[in-house]
């Protein structure tokens, strides 16, 4: 009987801590501002271009995707 009793006991606190863990503190997500938004179009443009004139600098090689990759890049950002 004791032993029943202390068995449930264990039972009732291990889902008392399981849904204790479970439980997470909701958070406002904020939406981007605008500037924020072209800081990091701003930071992709340059790393591609940084990229694409590194390819562009090794002579000898062809490299298709470069100039796929170019084209592409300003006629989006024009």
């Amino acid at each position: 009987m004791m032993a029943n009793q202390l068995e449930s006991l264990v039972q009732s606190i291990k889902s008392k801590v399981r849904a204790l863990k479970k439980k997470k503190k909701p958070y406002v997500k904020m939406d981007k501002s605008s500037s924020v938004k072209v800081e990091i179009r701003s930071r992709k443009a340059r790393k591609l271009i940084d990229k694409t004139l590194k390819v562009a600098d090794q002579p000898g090689k062809l490299h298709w995707t470069v100039a796929i990759m170019v084209g592409s890049t300003f006629a989006g950002v024009a």
